[in-house]
C-alpha cells in the first residue's frame, strides 16, 4: 500500500524578526540575532517537533535604514556549524551568494557542514539582489539580473562537480598496506567556463546524503526557470491559496519540461502563523506587533526593495508614485508585484508601505484554524511544505507545541524522523557520484 504524501516543514530562524519593529515587543529578546543560546533553543524546539529543517537567511549590504536583524547577525555557515553540534536529525540550510563568492570555497564550506552534521546540510543559492553589495566586494558594479543567474548556473555546476571529486569508497585507509586512498577514485574537475576556472579536486569527500540539498527562491521568470532546472527545493511566498496554486502548477510544469521528476522537487511557501486560544486573541497579537511599526520605518522597509529608495519625498496619501524600473535589478519579482498591486487596487503610498511592513497572514487563528489552513494549502496543490517564520515572539514554540500535534493527529506530518539526513527526511534521492559508473578521469563539466 502506498504511503500517503506527507507535509514537510521548516523553520526560519530570523533573530529579532523580519520586520522593523518586532524587537520592541515586550516579549522579544533585543539581542536575539546574536544570541547563540536562543538559536540553540530554537533548533532543539524545531527538532522536538520533528521539523525537516531550519533555515538561516542572509544579505551582504546594510545601511542605516536596514531592519534591525540585518544590522547585527550571525553569518549562516558559522552558526549552522555550531548548531550541527547541538542537533541530531534536523536539516541545516543556509543562504550564500553566487555573485560574491568563489565556488571552490563555498563547495568546501557546505561539504564540511554536510560531513560535520552527518548529511544534514542545505544551500539556499541566491544571486544577491541588493546593488550595494558590490561596494563590499571590490566590484565596480552589481551584475544585472540575467547575468547574475548565468553566473549562478555555472557556479552550481562547478560546486556539484567538486562535491563528486571523491567516489564514496575512495578512502581505503588500510594501515597495514599503507594505502590511504585509491587514486583511481579521485577526480579533478578541470572546469573552464564563462565565469570560472576551477581545477579541483575538492579536499573533502561526500557525506551520507551525497551532496548538500540545493534550495532556491527565485520568483522572476529567469528565477523560476533556474529553480526548476537546478533546485531540490524551492522557497516562495504568497498571500492567497490561488496565488500559491498558480505558482505551484507553473513551476511543477517547468520542472517536468527540464526532464526532472516534479515529485522530487519540493515547494515551500513561507508563512507567518499567529496563534491564539481564540481568533480574537490571535488578531490582538497581530495588531500588537503591527502597532509597533511607525510610518517612517514602514517607508524605510519598503525602500529596501527598491534599492533603498527614499520614499519619504512623496506625499503619503496620494497614489503610489511611479518609480519606473527602480528595483528590477534587485528584487525584480517582488517590486513588480508591489507596483502591480498598488496600481490595480488604487493604493496610496501610506497603504503600500504599511502593507509591506506589516503583512497580514491568512494563517492567523486558533491552533485548529491554522492547521486547517496548512492542510487546505497542502491538499489543494499549493505547497509540498511550509517555511515557518515567527511573526510574534515565541511564534515557533507555539507552532511546534500547538499546531504540529494537530497535523500529526491528522496523519499529515511525521511523528518520528525517517532518516538522519536531510535528503532522507525530505524524500529526495541521493545523487549518484558522476564518476562511480566509470573509471575514466574527470573531464570538463
Amino acid at each position: 500500500m502506498t504511503k500517503p504524501k506527507q507535509l514537510k516543514l521548516g523553520a526560519l530562524l530570523h533573530g529579532v524578526g523580519g520586520s522593523t519593529s518586532m524587537w520592541r515587543h515586550p516579549d522579544a529578546k533585543p539581542d536575539a540575532s546574536v544570541n547563540f543560546e536562543l538559536y540553540k533553543q530554537w533548533v532543539q524546539k524545531a527538532e522536538e517537533g520533528k521539523l525537516d529543517l531550519i533555515f538561516i537567511a542572509d544579505g551582504l549590504y546594510i545601511n542605516e535604514k536596514s531592519i534591525p536583524h540585518f544590522l547585527n547577525r550571525f553569518e549562516p555557515l558559522t552558526i549552522l556549524s555550531a548548531l550541527a553540534a547541538v542537533s541530531t536529525n534536523i536539516g541545516l540550510v543556509g543562504t550564500l551568494s553566487t555573485s560574491y563568492s568563489e565556488p571552490f570555497t563555498v563547495a568546501r564550506q557546505f561539504g564540511s557542514l554536510d560531513v560535520i552534521s552527518g548529511g544534514r546540510a542545505g544551500w539556499n543559492v541566491v544571486t544577491s539582489p541588493l546593488e550595494g553589495s558590490a561596494s563590499n566586494y571590490s566590484k565596480k558594479e552589481h551584475p544585472d539580473h540575467s547575468k547574475r543567474y548565468r553566473i549562478a548556473e555555472e557556479y552550481l555546476q562547478v560546486a556539484r562537480g567538486l562535491w563528486d571529486s571523491w567516489e564514496d569508497d575512495a578512502f581505503v585507509r588500510d594501515k597495514e598496506s599503507g594505502v590511504f586512498f585509491d587514486p583511481q577514485k579521485m577526480h579533478a574537475l578541470n572546469h573552464e567556463g564563462e565565469f570560472f576556472s576551477v581545477k579541483g579536486p575538492l579536499n573533502i569527500a561526500r557525506s551520507k546524503q551525497g551532496q548538500p540539498v540545493v534550495f532556491q527562491a527565485g520568483s522572476s521568470e529567469v528565477g523560476k526557470n533556474y529553480a526548476s532546472k537546478e533546485a531540490d527545493a524551492i522557497f516562495t511566498g504568497h498571500e492567497t491559496l490561488e496565488e500559491a496554486q498558480a505558482f505551484y502548477n507553473d513551476v511543477k510544469s517547468r520542472i517536468a519540461s527540464f526532464g526532472r521528476n516534479p515529485d522530487e522537487v519540493l515547494i515551500f511557501p513561507g508563512i507567518a502563523p499567529i496563534i491564539g486560544d481564540t481568533p480574537e486573541e490571535a488578531e490582538r497579537k497581530y495588531q500588537e506587533v503591527a502597532g509597533l511599526v511607525t510610518i517612517e520605518n514602514a517607508l524605510n522597509y519598503l525602500g529596501r526593495f527598491f534599492e533603498h529608495h527614499d520614499f519619504s519625498q512623496y506625499p503619503l496619501d496620494e497614489p503610489f508614485p511611479d518609480v519606473g524600473e527602480l528595483g528590477r535589478n534587485s528584487f525584480q519579482s517582488g517590486t513588480d508585484k508591489i507596483k502591480k498591486d498598488a496600481k490595480e487596487r488604487g493604493l496610496t503610498l501610506r497603504q503600500v508601505a504599511i502593507q509591506s511592513a506589516t503583512p497580514r497572514s491568512s494563517f492567523i487563528g486558533t491552533p485548529e484554524q491554522v492547521a486547517d489552513q496548512v492542510q487546505l494549502w497542502f491538499e489543494s496543490g499549493g505547497a509540498d511544505g511550509f517555511m515557518i517564520a515567527a511573526a510574534v515572539p515565541n511564534g515557533l514554540e507555539e507552532f511546534v507545541d500547538r499546531v504540529v500535534p494537530i497535523l500529526q493527529e491528522r496523519g499529515l506530518f511525521r511523528t518520528e524522523y525517517e532518516s538522519g539526513t536531510l535528503r532522507g527526511n525530505l524524500g529526495i534521492p541521493v545523487p549518484e557520484n558522476r564518476y562511480s559508473k566509470t573509471s575514466e578521469p574527470a573531464g570538463q563539466i
